[in-house]
C-alpha cells in the first residue's frame, strides 16, 4: 500500500515538521512494515509553469516530425513574450494548456534545462512530459495536458502537487484494513497520540424499496449489498488534477472519472467498488454461485469459463461480473465519444455504484482459479470493514455529483444479512502473562478502545472487536495488539533458562559416532531428499514381490516424478554419486544416515487430532500406529580410487571389501561384532555380496548388505564400474549392543603366538571358520587374524588354505608351550568338525 504524506495529513494533524522518515518509525513501532519511502520531486527545481501553445510549426526536413512550438506562459519568463520551444511530442494541439519548464528549471536525473540550439531554431525550455517530472506515465506516452480553464503562468510543481513523500507499506494478510488511507491514519493517529478525522464519517440516506433492485440468492457468499444511482452525469467530465495525482502516487493509473472515483473511494476507505452503465443492466442485479461451464468476459477482455464456486454478479442476461475480483465488460462505463459532425460528446450518463461484502475464503478463491489478482481481491480476501459499504457508496455518489455534474437518485438499496458483533472473552491480565510486562488493566482497556474495541468488565474483559478486524478472534490476538502500540522495543529481553539435561541419549551419541568414524575413515557425508519414484525399483533390480517396493505416497508431493518416500537409503546416494562423478570428481566415497519408510501389509489412517486441547494417550497411539516404520539406516558408496597413487605406492581402487570393512566400522562404534557371510541380495552382485548379521536377543537378525554392484545397476544408474555400496540397519545394529563396553583386562604375561594353515572347500567362508577356530581356542585365546589366503595347483581344484596367527594368554600367569599347543589343537579340532578343514601339510 502506497500512501502519500499529504493524504495522510488530511486524516491526521501530523506536527508540520514531521517527514516521512519520522512517520516510517512510528508506523514501524506500531508493527507496520513500511518498507521503503519514496521522495518526490527529488531532484527536481522550478521555474516549472502552465503554459498555452499558441502556434505549432511543423518541421519536416529531419528523420523524425519535430514540432517548433510557440507557448504563452505569461509573466512568467519576465518578458510576457511568447516561449519558443521545439518539441517532437504529438499528443497536443493548438490552445492546449501544457506544462513548461522554463530555462534554469532542473528535471529529476539533474536534467538542467537551458537556451539551446537545435534543429535550426532555438528552444527556450520544453513541454514536458510526466516520466521527466518523475511522475509516470498517464497512459497517453506523451506529454501532459492540463484542463483548460487553468491560468496561464502558474506554478505547476503546486499545481501537480510533484513534492511528496510516499510510504511504501507491506500490508500482512491480517492487516487487510491497512489497505486503504483510513486504515493507515487510524494507526497512525494512535501512534501519535492525536484525533483521526475518519472520512467514513458520513450521513448515508436510510434504504428504501425504491433503489435499484437486488437479489441476493447466497447469503453466505454476500452479507452485504449496498446499490446507489447517479444520474445526468456528464460523459466529457474528466478527472481532476488532484485525484489524478493521488491515485499516480497511490500506484494507480487514471483511466475515466467514473472509474476514477470508484479506485479512489476504495483506496480512501479500503471498500472495493464497481461502477455499472445502467442503460447497459437488464434487470435486477443478483449475486449466486455460477454454474459450471459458464463463461465471462472480464474487463481485460478475457473470455473465462466458470466454475461452480465462482460467485458471481448477473443480471437477467446472465453474469456480468465476478464476485469481489473483476466486473464484466457488458456492462462497463462507456469511454465518452465526441461525433465529429455535431461535436456532441456521448457515453454513459446513468451509474450504479455498488458497494457489497463478499466471502473472504470465496474471493481467494476465485482469484486464484482464475489467475486473476485485482485490487479488489487483494482488498477481499484480507478482510473487508462490511459496515463500510454504505458510507463507500454514499462518498462516491457525492463526488459523483460534485464532479461530473450528476444527481443522485433517492433509492436507496441495502440488503443485509443477520450478524452479530463478535465478541471476546479475555482476563484483564492476559497481555501482561503473554508479555511477561505488567501493563495494568487501564492500559489493556485504553489500548484496545484506541484500535476501535468496546471493553467492559473487571477482571474478566469482555471485548466486542470492530467491524474492521476481522483478524482478532482470541485473547491472543487482543494481546498482541496491547503488546505492540505498548511498544515490542520495550519488552524486556530475558535469556531462556533450560533445565540441566542429562546431554545426548546412547542413541545419540552412537548415531555421531558413526558419522565421525566414516568420516575419519575417508567418507563425506551427503543429505538428500527422502522422495523417490517408482522407476528406481527397476533400476536398483528389485524383485515384484520385494518389500522395498511398498512405499508411502504422498498426497502433495514437491515433484511428480518422486511423489513416494524412499525405503532405502541407496537411490539418494547413487544419485549423489553419479552427479559428482559428471562434475570431474572420479575418486569417491560417501555416506547418509537417516531414516527410511516402511509402510504396513495394512496402510493406517490417522485420526485429526484436536487443537483446542491436548491430544489424550489413547488419541496419540493412534496417530502414532497409523505411521509407517521408520527405521534409522546408514549407507555408503564408493567409486574410483580407495587409496591414491604417489610416491608412497601405486595405490588401489575401491571394491567391495572395502564397503564391508565400512560395516565392521559401523558396527564397532556400536560395540557389535558383525558376523559376515556371502548372500545374494539386489542390488548387489551376486558373487560379490555379503549378508550382515548381528545377534539380537540371542537370535542371529539380517541387519544389512553389502559389497559390489550388479552391472546392469551400474548401468541403470550412470555409475562408474565397479561400484561398491552398503546399507545397514542402525537401529538392529543398536538393538545387538549387549550394553556398556567392559574394559579389557591387561595382562603383564607374556603373549604366545601359534601358526595355523588350514585346508577347507572354497565355498567355505572365511568367518564360518574363524568363529570355529575362537570357540575351540578357549579363554586363553586374546586375538586372531587371517594373515594369508592361498590357492593354487598343490591344493588341488576347489580348495583354499586359510593361514591364521592365534595370540594366548593368561591373565595369572605365562603360558607353557604344551598349554599353548592344547589351545590350538583343540581349535584346529573343532574347525575340522565344523567345517572339515585339514591342517595344511599334515
Amino acid at each position: 500500500m502506497r500512501v502519500p504524506l499529504s493524504w495522510l495529513r488530511e486524516y491526521v494533524d501530523l506536527p508540520a515538521t514531521e517527514t516521512g522518515r519520522d512517520v516510517q518509525a512510528k508506523l514501524i513501532s506500531a508493527g507496520l512494515e513500511v518498507e521503503t519511502v519514496e521522495q518526490l520531486g527529488a531532484g527536481l527545481t522550478g521555474p516549472l509553469v502552465v503554459g498555452k501553445v499558441l502556434t505549432i510549426e511543423e518541421l519536416t526536413e529531419f528523420k523524425k516530425p519535430i514540432r517548433f512550438c510557440t507557448v504563452d506562459v505569461g509573466q512568467a519568463n519576465g518578458t510576457g513574450e511568447p516561449q519558443e520551444i521545439i518539441c517532437g511530442a504529438r499528443n497536443f494541439a493548438e490552445g492546449d494548456k501544457v506544462v513548461v519548464a522554463l530555462p534554469g528549471a532542473v528535471l529529476p536525473g539533474d536534467f538542467r534545462i537551458a537556451e539551446r540550439k537545435t534543429y535550426g531554431r532555438v528552444s527556450r525550455g520544453m513541454i514536458c512530459s510526466g516520466d521527466e517530472l518523475g511522475m509516470g506515465d498517464d497512459g497517453s506516452h506523451g506529454i501532459i495536458v492540463l484542463p483548460p480553464e487553468l491560468e496561464i503562468g502558474i506554478d505547476a510543481t503546486k499545481l501537480l502537487e510533484l513534492y511528496d513523500e510516499v510510504l511504501d507499506i507491506a500490508v500482512t494478510p491480517d492487516r487487510g484494513y491497512c489497505l486503504s488511507m483510513r486504515g493507515v491514519a487510524r494507526e497512525t493517529a494512535i501512534a501519535y497520540g492525536l484525533p483521526l478525522r475518519d472520512p467514513a464519517l458520513l450521513d448515508v440516506p436510510a434504504p428504501n424499496s425504491y433503489g435499484y433492485p437486488v437479489q441476493v440468492a447466497d447469503p453466505v457468499g454476500c452479507d452485504r449489498f449496498t446499490a446507489r444511482t447517479v444520474v445526468g452525469v456528464t460523459p466529457e467530465a474528466r478527472t481532476p488534477i488532484w485525484m489524478q495525482r493521488r491515485l499516480q502516487k497511490a500506484g494507480m493509473r487514471s483511466v475515466s472519472l467514473a472509474v476514477d472515483i470508484t479506485n479512489y473511494v476504495m483506496l480512501e476507505l479500503g471498500q472495493p467498488l464497481h461502477a455499472y452503465d445502467r442503460t447497459r443492466l437488464d434487470g435486477p442485479i443478483g449475486v449466486r454461485r455460477a454454474a459450471a461451464g459458464e463463461t465471462i468476459t472480464t474487463l481485460d477482455g478475457v473470455k473465462r469459463v466458470l466454475d461452480s464456486g465462482d460467485l458471481l454478479i448477473t443480471d437477467n442476461s446472465g453474469p456480468i461480473g465476478l464476485a469481489g475480483v473483476m466486473g464484466g465488460a457488458h456492462t462497463e462505463i462507456a469511454d465518452p465519444v465526441t461525433d465529429p459532425e455535431t461535436g456532441i460528446v456521448t457515453g454513459t450518463t446513468e451509474v450504479v455504484i455498488e458497494a457489497a461484502h463478499f466471502d473472504a475464503i470465496s474471493i481467494a478463491r476465485t482469484a486464484r482459479r482464475h489467475k486473476l489478482a485485482s485490487e479488489a481481491s487483494r482488498r477481499f480476501e484480507r478482510g473487508v470493514d462490511p459496515q463500510a459499504a454504505a458510507a463507500a457508496a454514499q462518498r462516491c455518489v457525492d463526488l459523483l455529483v460534485l464532479l461530473a455534474g450528476g444527481t443522485a437518485e433517492a433509492g436507496v438499496t441495502e440488503i443485509v444479512a443477520p450478524s452479530a458483533p463478535r465478541t471476546v472473552t479475555m482476563p484483564a491480565n492476559h497481555p501482561d502473562k503473554v508479555a511477561g510486562v505488567a501493563y495494568g488493566r487501564e492500559t489493556v482497556v485504553r489500548r484496545l478502545q484506541e484500535i476501535g474495541c468496546d471493553v467492559y468488565g473487571q477482571d474478566e474483559l469482555v471485548v466486542t472487536v470492530p467491524s474492521w478486524r476481522p483478524d482478532l478472534y482470541v485473547p491472543n490476538d487482543l494481546a498482541e495488539e496491547v503488546i505492540r502500540l505498548e511498544g515490542y522495543e520495550n519488552l524486556p529481553s530475558t535469556l531462556p533458562k533450560p533445565p540441566a539435561g542429562r546431554g545426548l541419549t546412547e542413541r545419540q551419541r552412537t548415531h555421531r559416532r558413526v558419522g565421525r568414524a566414516l568420516a575419519g575413515a575417508g567418507y563425506v557425508e551427503a543429505l538428500n531428499y527422502p522422495f523417490i519414484g517408482a522407476q528406481v525399483f527397476d533400476q536398483l533390480g528389485l524383485d515384484a514381490d520385494d518389500a522395498r517396493r511398498r512405499v508411502v505416497t504422498l498426497v502433495n508431493p514437491l515433484s511428480d516424478e518422486e511423489p513416494a518416500l524412499r525405503t532405502t537409503l541407496l537411490p539418494g546416494l547413487l544419485g549423489a554419486l553419479r552427479r559428482n562423478d559428471g562434475r570431474g570428481s572420479h575418486d569417491l566415497a560417501l555416506f547418509e544416515t537417516g531414516l527410511v519408510f516402511r509402510p504396513g501389509e495394512q496402510p493406517g489412517v490417522a485420526v485429526r487430532l484436536p487443537v483446542d486441547r491436548r491430544p489424550t494417550d489413547e488419541e496419540i497411539e493412534g496417530v502414532n500406529a497409523a505411521l509407517p516404520a521408520q527405521p534409522r539406516r546408514v549407507a555408503v558408496v564408493l567409486a574410483g580410487a580407495r587409496e591414491q597413487a604417489g610416491w608412497w605406492g601405486k595405490g588401489r581402487p575401491s571394491d567391495w571389501a572395502d564397503a564391508i570393512e565400512a560395516a565392521r566400522t559401523v558396527a564397532a562404534e556400536a560395540g557389535v561384532e558383525l558376523i559376515i557371510s556371502a548372500d545374494q541380495h539386489a542390488p548387489w552382485h551376486p558373487g560379490r555380496c555379503a549378508a550382515f548379521h548381528a545377534v539380537v536377543d540371542g537370535e542371529k537378525v539380517l541387519v544389512g548388505h553389502g559389497g559390489e554392484l550388479h552391472p546392469r545397476v551400474v548401468k541403470a544408474f550412470g555409475l562408474p564400474d565397479r561400484t561398491c555400496a552398503m546399507e545397514l540397519d542402525l537401529d538392529l545394529v543398536e538393538q545387538a549392543n549387549e550394553g556398556p563396553l567392559k574394559a579389557p583386562v591387561i595382562s603383564s604375561f607374556p603373549v604366545a603366538t601359534q601358526d595355523v594353515a588350514l585346508v577347507v572347500d572354497a565355498s567355505v567362508p572365511t568367518s564360518t571358520v574363524e568363529a570355529a577356530l575362537r570357540d575351540g581356542a578357549g579363554e586363553l585365546l586374546e586375538a586372531i587374524r587371517l594373515f594369508d589366503v592361498y590357492t593354487g595347483d598343490q591344493l588341488g581344484e576347489g580348495k583354499k588354505s586359510l593361514a591364521y596367527a592365534l595370540k594366548f594368554r593368561a591373565t595369572d600367569r605365562t603360558l607353557t608351550v604344551d598349554e599353548a599347543s592344547a589351545a590350538r589343537d583343540a581349535a584346529v579340532a573343532l574347525a575340522s568338525e565344523r567345517t572339515g578343514a585339514v591342517l595344511r601339510g599334515a
